[in-house]
């Protein structure tokens, strides 16, 4: 059963999500999410996103992926050339839109 509201796998007959708490309805689930696709960040991105595009597709912190790439860099080497590679590989991920509110006092 996937919950509706954060689209985690959760046990199939579950009266709550646990992983963000939503009140499920009884036989009711969701559509399967769409696969998730490897692509760089757009808006964590602190060279060029693909430290936190590889943390969101793996669910880990975007800090511990940049610590595990430097060390890469510095003790080996190749993860200077996998992070080029992969930057001109991987897609850049679409930017979330930007809501407008429009004010409360009318405008004259």
């Amino acid at each position: 059963m996937v919950c509706p509201h954060c689209h985690k796998d959760i046990v199939e007959g579950s009266k709550f999500c646990y992983n963000c708490g939503t009140p499920l309805t009884a036989g009711a689930t969701a559509p399967a999410p769409a696969p998730k696709r490897l692509m760089r960040s757009s808006q964590d991105k602190k060279l060029g996103g693909v430290c936190a595009g590889v943390a969101d597709y793996f669910d880990l912190d975007p800090t511990i992926v940049r610590v595990i790439w430097l060390l890469a860099v510095l003790f080996g080497g190749t993860g200077l050339l996998l992070y080029v590679v992969l930057w001109i590989v991987l897609p850049l991920a679409p930017s979330m839109p930007t809501v407008i509110v429009p004010s409360a006092t009318p405008q004259v």
